[in-house]
């Protein structure tokens, strides 16, 4: 069990890791394009892999799938008192 907690954390980290370095590089290419405009259309975009245009296709798809309409305020509040007695009701059979 604790190997499990250990490489847990070690994901962590090189999650962290790898979220820092994309970051770097998006800023970097951001600076070249930045000096040097005519990169930006230095590729076509019809000639990118299929895999890439795929996956940005499903990114996109997915993105609009997620959004959920939100609750009225008064659903909120009733899910709140619900949920507000059930755990009161839950501690108090946990003191007995």
């Amino acid at each position: 069990m604790a190997r499990l907690k250990k490489n847990a954390h070690l994901y962590e980290l090189a999650k962290l890791g790898a979220h820092a370095q994309l970051s770097e590089l998006l800023q970097e290419a951001r600076l070249l394009i930045g000096l040097f405009p005519h990169l930006r259309d230095s590729f076509d975009k019809d000639e990118l892999p299929v895999n890439f245009i795929l996956r940005r296709g499903r990114d996109r798809a997915r993105a609009k799938a997620r959004t959920k309409p939100r609750w009225p305020a008064a659903k909120r509040q009733a899910a709140a008192a619900r949920m507000k007695k059930y755990w009161a009701t839950r501690r108090k059979s946990n003191k007995k």
